[in-house]
């Protein structure tokens, strides 16, 4: 997958930098070159995605959602992307350490396209992220929102 006019952003939600560093290495590491936009808060992300500092953005493609964020947590992101109208259609994957049984079942209910516990190897995590991806990207077909 190569950069170019069809480009499309990914974005990441998530605190810690060595899992944005890993994302990033995992993301190049599987040849996908797509723009990907980091948010490193709740708050920083909605901005982001509901236009709040005044500027136009580009919606990404996909959303990749830690749970454990500062200021607004993954849950509260999550349920403010499926209350605004302009991005509500945009798919989000709960990407985070956490394998309890009430996030899993919270992130669903609250409109979650999917939901991936963080591998711990890294070869592992390349593959999820590549998967992920792929799909995302190149399989799954998206209402047009224009």
């Amino acid at each position: 997958m190569k950069t170019g006019p069809d480009n499309k952003v990914i974005m990441l939600i998530e605190d810690n930098p060595k899992d944005i560093e890993l994302t990033r290495r995992a993301l190049d590491k599987a040849n996908i070159a797509n723009t990907l936009v980091v948010a490193s808060d709740g708050v920083e992300a909605l901005d982001y995605l509901i236009g709040n500092n005044g500027a136009p953005v580009e919606l990404p493609i996909v959303i990749l959602l830690d749970l454990k964020l500062p200021r607004v947590n993954g849950m509260e992101v999550l349920q403010h992307i499926r209350s605004n109208n302009r991005i509500k259609h945009l798919p989000v994957v709960v990407l985070t350490s956490s394998n309890e049984e009430h996030d899993i079942i919270q992130s669903y209910l609250l409109g979650a396209n999917s939901y991936i516990c963080k591998p711990v190897k890294f070869n592992d995590f390349v593959e999820a992220i590549r998967q992920l991806v792929l799909y995302w990207l190149v399989l799954n077909q998206l209402p047009s929102m224009e």
